[in-house]
């Protein structure tokens, strides 16, 4: 890369968006029901491609993405959270002892919602030792389209007190409105992002992790007006 020619085009440079780093705060959503495991693996090879932070692959096409080489995360009580306790960290367990360093681990709304919430903290309370025993990444899913405010402030502050690495939400809204009652340690995803326009607004307003289907569109930069 050739040296700006002058200390304006530097200070330019420097306020620039930094586009080279967006891919390492991608995950590539790969869970859509219709798609062949040819068809993942070869996803998974784009991902390695565009250096990606991760593939997040349905739980049956762990063992083939682990074999592309790159990281892989898997989704535990998807979609909607409401396995029993005992099954979900089963799963958890099970996807880990396959290759899976990214676990994103579906809370359980009914639970939540019907204000059991010392239930909710001990069932995240052992995914989260589960996960971090091996090294692993775990997020916190809140269903998209479930809870309440009320509820999903709740959750934040359970989240707060059992330690996962991000916590993940599907409403812009929440982002601003639930950031601050998260521990300042626990990362916000965005389930999943759809332009890089919206990456830009969500990240300025706390989020440091997206999924997305799409990350070539994502990653290539606007082109200038002509």
């Amino acid at each position: 890369m050739s040296t700006p020619p002058s200390s304006a085009s530097s200070s330019a440079a420097g306020a620039a968006k930094p586009e080279q780093c967006y891919n390492t705060l991608l995950d590539y959503s790969l869970l859509r029901p219709e798609w062949t495991e040819g068809q993942v693996i070869d996803a998974c090879e784009k991902a390695a491609r565009l250096v990606l932070r991760a593939v997040i692959v349905r739980p049956c096409d762990v063992d083939a993405a682990v074999r592309t080489g790159v990281r892989v995360g898997s989704v535990c009580g998807w979609p909607f959270g409401d396995q029993t306790t005992g099954v979900k960290l089963y799963e958890t367990r099970d996807l880990l002892r396959r290759g899976a360093r990214e676990i994103d681990f579906v809370l359980n709304p009914s639970r939540l919602l019907s204000r059991q919430f010392q239930y909710i903290e001990m069932e995240l309370l052992q995914a989260v030792e589960a996960c971090h025993k091996e090294g692993a990444v775990i997020k916190i899913v809140f269903p998209a389209g479930v809870l309440n405010y009320e509820t999903k402030l709740v959750g934040a502050r359970i989240c707060s007190r059992v330690g996962p690495d991000f916590a993940v939400v599907s409403n812009p809204a929440d982002v601003p409105a639930l950031r601050p009652h998260f521990a300042e340690d626990i990362g916000l995803k965005y389930a999943l992002v759809a332009s890089r326009a919206e990456l830009e607004k969500l990240l300025e307003a706390g989020c440091t992790r997206f999924g997305c289907e799409n990350p070539e569109e994502i990653l290539t930069p606007p082109q200038p007006p002509s």
